[in-house]
């Protein structure tokens, strides 16, 4: 049960990496987290781990690109007293292949999570974001989602997408009770991330960090969200880019080799 008066923090993609880091840094900030992903065993022991922790989460399998799965998971929150935060962070990156060799449905694939995703979170938990009196949507946005560099095509426009989408919602519910923050993350090494991308190549995979001494973690980047989440109401933080201090840009990376 949730006492009252305790903030009610919902985050996508938390079966592991950012959205997992998350998850347990807003619950130590006193969040109840309802964690979603479609991998249901993945959350079900992160709750569980949570609430072992001695605070508050509950788990829901959803997978994001499902809109009516969305609608009911919408529904379903109506057992809370409010909903007063949304953290987008489902996405992903597929393949680093250049555009005229890339793959249209690792671009629509791209496109459906990272951006029709959070489209679908957004619009379901707005109304209850709103009437919450105090909500908060959260866009993970990444650096690729302000500039190009080749082999990423399909990921920056996906990503480019959602930082539109953050930017364009901010503008038309300025003087509702609710903010919009983006956050950008550059180089972060996760679990899954990068093995993702290139398909289980983990050779491929280790590449991507290959001498950069301190890439960012996952708590580095759950550390932004949750400070940026937590600041007093009346402060927007509109855009956060959170880079390692080797990585100047998106094609600039200092590398010890």
């Amino acid at each position: 049960m949730t006492a009252a008066g305790t903030p009610i923090a919902v985050i996508t993609g938390a079966s592991s990496g950012i959205g997992a880091a998350t998850a347990r840094q807003l619950a130590a900030a006193g969040y109840h987290v309802v964690v979603t992903a479609r991998r249901k065993d993945r959350i079900e022991a992160l709750a569980a781990e949570i609430t072992t922790a001695g605070h508050l989460a509950t788990a829901y399998a959803l997978d994001v690109t499902d809109r009516a799965a969305v609608d009911a998971f919408a529904g379903e929150l109506g057992r809370f007293p409010s909903v007063n935060v949304l953290v987008n962070n489902a996405g992903g990156a597929l393949g680093a292949d250049p555009v005229a060799t890339g793959d249209p449905a690792d671009w629509r694939q791209m496109y459906e999570t990272n951006v029709i995703g959070t489209l679908n979170l957004t619009q379901a938990l707005l109304p209850a974001l709103t009437a919450s009196g105090d909500g908060t949507v959260v866009v993970l946005s990444s650096t690729a989602g302000h500039s190009t560099y080749e082999g990423g095509g399909g990921y920056v426009a996906a990503k480019h997408g959602a930082h539109v989408l953050a930017e364009t919602l901010r503008l038309e519910i300025v003087g509702t009770p609710v903010r919009v923050i983006e956050i950008a993350p550059g180089m972060v090494r996760t679990e899954e991330f990068a093995t993702t991308r290139f398909r289980g190549d983990t050779e491929k995979a280790a590449k991507v960090y290959a001498g950069v001494a301190e890439p960012l973690t996952a708590d580095d980047v759950a550390d932004t969200i949750t400070w940026a989440v937590t600041r007093p109401s009346h402060v927007n933080i509109d855009l956060l880019v959170v880079r390692p201090r080797a990585q100047a840009s998106n094609t600039k990376v200092h590398r010890e080799l």
